[in-house]
């Protein structure tokens, strides 16, 4: 999985280490919605039934390959 530095060091916040790899591939190549954002960028969010279905967000550099940052986003209304 390719990633950006800011992802990198994004990801050793606490709230964010147990994000798994795995669950992070599955939203890129199975989201249940997406949206561009104005600077190209990629927002992708899929339910993660290990985490009581709450929906991860993953936003992909405008390559739709190398993430940029991943978080489970408590807003987010499907």
């Amino acid at each position: 999985m390719k990633t950006t530095a800011y992802f990198d060091t994004i990801r050793l916040r606490a709230d964010r280490r147990l994000i798994k790899d795995e669950w992070i591939e599955r939203v890129i190549h199975s989201p249940t919605h997406e949206q561009s954002q104005s600077d190209g960028r990629i927002r992708r969010w899929a339910p993660i039934e290990e985490m009581d279905n709450r929906f991860l967000r993953v936003i992909l550099l405008s390559d739709g390959k190398t993430v940029h940052n991943a978080f489970f986003d408590r807003r987010f209304v499907p």
